[in-house]
């Protein structure tokens, strides 16, 4: 098998830190494994019901899939449910991982009829790579250019019949030929507080955790709205549960174990709470660029822009201007900060 091709994903955490073995093992077992045990994303789910019994219906192949949407919303657990529902095989790799043309032509050809191709972080293809991947996705047919100058030809290979899954965060980075070559594109939002709890109760219940639903309510309020950090949450307040309590998960524990992890009512952690921070004390609320607030906290740029920002703006505690970011009037209130009259 390619170096570039696996077929387990490494999700790793909605977090700064590495993922360990034995945690990537175990976010893993909490993955549903089917639509009936997918939860949340109910447009989403409607749609692929009908066009996955169709394709099924018809022995074809279904269209190229396109899911985008924040890290840690289920964008690889909804292709290996795919991948489930249609008893097809999935290979799995990124695009960081595929570096020249040559690593692509390896994985397609390699393929067998009916394989599922998953390819995280889509938008990172290198630009010589996606041009091998426009005949191969409309034409299922491999371009091979052999020899230089006048006297180069194209060699077409023909390709087993796949279709290809690409999962981005960032659908503005892919390149319009690329984009329109998806048959179906899902754009995956934000869960509710219901949703989370249901996937908390499931994912204890795998885990044979004793939860209060008190308890689930209370970690789900905290996971900024994203299943992984739910999970992430509920392992670390079973780690606590072991170790201060009695093993079951209680409001109290909960409380206790958020108190120890400086995780406040709305989620928010020491890292969030240090840019709002920053941003007031240092540049006077903002605006302030990004790269200057990056190198104000000693956090990676890219960090604050993907992990940390979006939950800020959707809490209404960040704006987006042309001169930089700026704290609001809410951000102060929830920081028991007195906001300047420029604000009002």
């Amino acid at each position: 098998m390619s170096k570039n091709l696996k077929k387990i994903s490494k999700d790793g955490l909605l977090a700064a830190d590495l993922a360990s073995d034995s945690d990537e093992a175990l976010d893993l077992s909490l993955r549903p494994q089917t639509l009936s045990e997918y939860v949340g994303q109910p447009a989403i789910h409607q749609s692929l019901e009908i066009f996955l019994q169709a394709a099924q219906s018809r022995g074809e192949n279904i269209e190229h899939v396109l899911l985008y949407g924040a890290p840690g919303l289920g964008k690889t657990t909804l292709a290996h449910v795919i991948a489930n529902e249609l008893k097809a095989n999935l290979r799995v790799t990124s695009g960081p991982a595929i570096e020249k043309a040559g690593d692509l032509a390896a994985i397609l050809t390699n393929l067998q009829d009916g394989d599922l191709l998953f390819i995280d972080e889509i938008h990172r293809l290198p630009r010589s790579v996606e041009e091998i991947l426009y005949p191969a996705m409309e034409d299922g047919a491999l371009d091979i250019v052999l020899g230089k100058g006048p006297s180069a030809r194209i060699l077409r290979l023909d390709l087993p019949r796949f279709s290809l899954i690409g999962a981005t965060t960032k659908i503005s980075l892919l390149s319009a030929p690329l984009r329109d070559r998806f048959g179906m594109v899902y754009r995956l939002d934000f869960y509710g507080v219901e949703d989370l709890e249901k996937i908390i109760k499931r994912s204890a219940k795998i885990l044979q955790i004793e939860l209060e639903p008190s308890a689930s309510h209370l970690i789900a309020e905290r996971a900024r709205r994203t299943p992984r950090i739910a999970n992430r949450l509920l392992k670390r307040v079973r780690d606590y549960s072991q170790v201060k309590g009695s093993g079951a998960i209680t409001e109290d524990i909960c409380r206790q174990a958020f108190e120890l992890l400086a995780i406040d009512d709305l989620g928010l952690d020491n890292m969030d709470r240090l840019l709002l921070e920053t941003i007031i004390d240092k540049f006077g609320g903002g605006p302030v660029g990004l790269n200057t607030l990056a190198a104000s906290t000693g956090e990676e740029l890219i960090t604050i822009e993907d992990i940390y920002e979006p939950y800020l703006l959707q809490l209404g505690f960040l704006e987006r201007t042309p001169r930089g970011r700026k704290v609001t009037v809410k951000a102060y209130k929830h920081l028991n900060r007195v906001p300047p009259d420029s604000l009002f």
